[in-house]
């Protein structure tokens, strides 16, 4: 089972969320709003999205990286390598 099971209509929301501010910088752009305008509405999505990944982390790190740290061995090692390859990608989106 996934890590965020218990929160996962609470993803869910934010990620309609999201969405919902995708569609709004669409809106936008059919509306011919200035682009200084949308480009504050970017920023707004990009933290939205940051924000709901360091959750995610956080939630894989305390549950799915620490059960296999418990546990020891190659599948320890496989999810720390596999956690800290994933905070590389976030640090460089």
């Amino acid at each position: 089972m996934a890590s965020y099971g218990n929160d996962k209509e609470d993803y869910l929301k934010r990620l309609r969320r999201i969405e919902g501010q995708v569609r709004g910088l669409q809106k936008m752009i059919d509306d011919d709003k200035y682009c200084i305008d949308i480009l504050t509405q970017v920023s707004a999505v990009t933290r939205a999205l940051q924000s709901f990944s360091l959750g995610l982390l956080d939630e894989h790190l305390a549950g799915c990286v620490v059960d296999a740290a418990a546990k020891g061995g190659p599948e320890a090692d496989a999810k720390v390598r596999e956690a800290s390859e994933a905070i590389a990608r976030l640090v460089r989106s």
